[in-house]
């Protein structure tokens, strides 16, 4: 990922908390195979220890990707936040000088690390516990994996196989105007506050 030094975020806290507020992500197999994107929720665990931490995911058994993940292949999770288009007009140096053209303003996290398949089904249970726990954090009722029956759980649970990946480097890009002096940073954030769709105030509360 391109990431021009005024757009580099570097805070490993940062990261981390980007990959749990938007952990739905995209884990990206490229090997003699050819390369394979899957759309996969993850969930980040993280020590005080000096490492980047790890990504828990599981796919379906039935697919096959799942096969190419064995021996500590590389993979890459791409996580993406809010993202937004800037109009030029929101830019207050349109009326000075015209010198303006539109962009696009977003968050993008890409974690780089070596793969490891679990088929344990204690882990997998686990792991299935955590992810939807911090999922069901905020609702009113939270739903628990114990709600539904043992053996159904158990049934879904060899459907599955799960994925550890340690992270080996983390790449952060928050493009939020910061390139732009204060006054147009001001007008992007009224523009998107004022436009429609969450995406739109998600991004709006990125640029300061």
């Amino acid at each position: 990922m391109y990431v021009p030094s005024h757009f580099k975020e570097d805070d490993i806290g940062k990261l981390q908390q980007y990959i749990r507020d938007y952990g739905f992500g995209l884990l990206v197999v490229a090997d003699e195979g050819g390369i394979e994107a899957n759309h996969v929720p993850f969930h980040l665990i993280s020590e005080n220890d000096g490492s980047l931490g790890q990504l828990q995911c599981h796919l379906a058994r039935s697919n096959p990707v799942w096969q190419r993940l064995y021996n500590g292949v590389r993979v890459l999770v791409i996580f993406q936040g809010p993202d937004a288009y800037v109009s030029p007009s929101w830019y207050e140096t349109k009326a000075e000088t015209g010198r303006v053209v539109p962009t696009w303003n977003y968050l993008a996290v890409h974690a780089e690390g070596t793969a490891r398949v679990v088929e344990d089904s204690t882990w997998l249970t686990h792991h299935l516990h955590r992810l939807t726990d911090q999922h069901e954090s905020g609702m009113g009722s939270p739903w628990s994996v114990d709600d539904a029956p043992t053996d159904f759980t158990e049934r879904l649970v060899k459907a599955i196989i799960g994925v550890e990946i340690e992270i080996k480097s983390l790449t952060g890009k928050l493009k939020a105007s910061q390139n732009q002096a204060e006054k147009n940073r001001a007008g992007v954030k009224a523009g998107l506050e004022a436009g429609e769709g969450g995406h739109n105030r998600a991004m709006a509360k990125f640029i300061s």
